[in-house]
């Protein structure tokens, strides 16, 4: 097993399914799930804009869940505070990055738990940009206790469903188990691209454990949405891949999930479904790319690791697509007409 910093998964990071299984702390009828903002200003700003939009459309309360590395490449002062006190202003969960703002050590690195099949340079890269912000966090004690009291799950009760809230998977903070490359395959799917693929009766596990009807997680990087059957009842897991980073190629924007208990289809859905008295839809993030470049660049030039790592995301997207995002069984399958008309 590998020791280097950012591969291991800290014991203070696990819980068991069942933390999900008692009373929901909160109930709400509409919720936008964001994760993986990376200190992205310019898409935070966005996602505020969105709620009040959505609100002023319907005349229904949006409420706001960021669900952890919400910071990231805010590695100026300015934007820190912004990031932080914006978000704590909102439900919130702490992802690994927050979990280590304040870490006294670098044996953890950047809590982020990179599975084998993640090279590493990457790792190396995560763990420079995690020194680089934990100097800038050192700044603001008192913001990163704040942060730092964050809970590491949620449950959340949507017309009469209950939802797990992780940010990484139903057993860690930051574990990869509601990774993509880690879903079960489906009945379609080539074998070659199903190696790290976990099981159905893991994940039908792990939903009995839960006892809850979707789980909506982030950390992984990239976005889709998977239904499953257990014990005869539809279940799904949702992943918004990252709300300050684009998610497919081609395409520059981020992603959050949307989980309401109003019955229509957002006219913006990329994608979506209905689960019994809920709709889930995955919706763009439209933050100008431009500015947010620019603010990007300005911190991270050529050379840094996080321009080596993440500068063709920004500018190009990952080699992934919408259709690929969209993991239900037949009957269930399908893109919006608007996610169809803007994919490359």
């Amino acid at each position: 097993m590998s020791t280097q910093a950012g591969r291991s998964c800290p014991l203070h990071y696990r819980y068991r399914p069942q933390v999900f299984a008692g009373p929901a702390s909160l109930g709400v009828e509409t919720l936008y799930v964001v994760g993986g903002i990376y200190g992205n200003v310019v898409a935070l700003r966005r996602v505020l804009q969105m709620k009040r939009e959505e609100e002023r459309r319907t005349g229904g309360r949006v409420d706001l869940f960021f669900n952890g590395d919400f910071n990231w490449f805010d590695c100026d002062a300015e934007s820190f505070v912004e990031i932080n006190e914006a978000v704590l202003e909102h439900h919130a969960l702490r992802g690994n990055v927050e979990t280590e703002l304040a870490g006294a050590g670098d044996e953890n690195g950047c809590g982020c738990n990179y599975p084998d099949y993640v090279d590493a340079a990457v790792v190396d890269r995560s763990n420079a940009i995690m020194q680089r912000l934990q100097n800038v966090a050192a700044a603001f004690p008192d913001l990163c206790a704040r942060v730092a009291a964050l809970p590491m799950f949620c449950s959340v009760e949507i017309g009469g469903q209950k939802i797990g809230i992780a940010h990484g998977d139903a057993e860690s903070l930051a574990g990869w188990g509601f990774a993509y490359e880690s879903m079960p395959a489906l009945a379609d799917e080539p074998v070659a691209s199903s190696q790290y693929r976990s099981s159905h009766e893991t994940t039908a596990r792990i939903f009995r454990e839960a006892r809850v009807a979707a789980f909506a997680s982030t950390h992984s990087g990239l976005p889709f949405l998977q239904d499953f059957e257990v014990d005869g009842r539809r279940r799904l897991v949702i992943n918004n891949g990252a709300a300050g980073l684009p998610n497919f190629e081609g395409l520059r924007f981020g992603v959050l999930t949307r989980i309401s208990s109003r019955a229509e289809m957002p006219t913006e859905s990329l994608y979506g479904t209905t689960l019994e008295s809920l709709r889930f839809d995955a919706l763009a993030i439209h933050y100008d790319a431009a500015a947010w470049l620019k603010r990007f660049l300005d911190q991270w030039p050529a050379g840094s690791p996080a321009h080596e790592g993440y500068f063709s995301r920004i500018t190009r997207g990952p080699d992934f697509s919408i259709e690929l995002a969209v993991r239900l069984a037949p009957g269930h399958r399908g893109i919006s007409n608007r996610a169809a008309a803007i994919t490359p």
